[in-house]
């Protein structure tokens, strides 16, 4: 996805009960950022997700300042991937109830709102609205409540990384 809430890479092959991690591990995009195709460029995972030198995930009791705006940001940065999928699923509520339909056209019908969704957001049609009841601000929840566990595997070979990212913070 990018900024616009556009769905730029759609794989709809795993079942809905695949973890991500999973799908993220056996991805085509996972291995161009191994190859270091995107140089410097960084993804955001939740804590479910392993830390890699490309893959920052929260951290788990932050300490410092810096740590603890790092996980603000963190987490407001990943609110926009969750705001897609809100968007997504309003806008063809299918996606949300589940499809009686073969295994192959459930498949086509995911694709194809995708492709839909974003010529939607192309031609900047209005998003759907909240439901009543979801009109909180949900992003500061997640913020207030931390919304971090640890990490699978052992990140510590890998802390350098984020630590040299969260760096940053301590200017702010």
């Amino acid at each position: 996805m990018d900024s616009r809430l556009r769905i730029c890479d759609i794989v709809a092959r795993w079942p809905g009960s695949t973890h991500d991690m999973t799908i993220f591990a056996n991805s085509r995009i996972k291995a161009r950022f191994d190859a270091r195709e995107f140089g410097n460029a960084i993804l955001l995972g939740d804590s479910g997700y392993v830390l890699s030198p490309y893959l920052m995930t929260p951290i788990l009791n932050p300490n410092t300042h810096a740590e603890q705006l790092y996980n603000e940001s963190h987490i407001r940065t990943r609110n926009i991937v969750e705001r897609l999928f809100g968007v997504w699923k309003r806008r063809f509520p299918v996606l949300a109830y589940g499809l009686r339909l073969q295994l192959n056209t459930v498949l086509a019908v995911i694709v194809a709102t995708a492709v839909l969704h974003n010529i939607a957001r192309e031609m900047n049609e209005e998003e759907p609205p909240l439901p009543i009841n979801m009109q909180e601000n949900q992003m500061n929840r997640l913020i207030e409540e931390g919304n971090v566990r640890i990490p699978n595997g052992n990140p510590e070979n890998i802390n350098a990384s984020r630590n040299e990212f969260i760096q940053y913070f301590n200017y702010l």
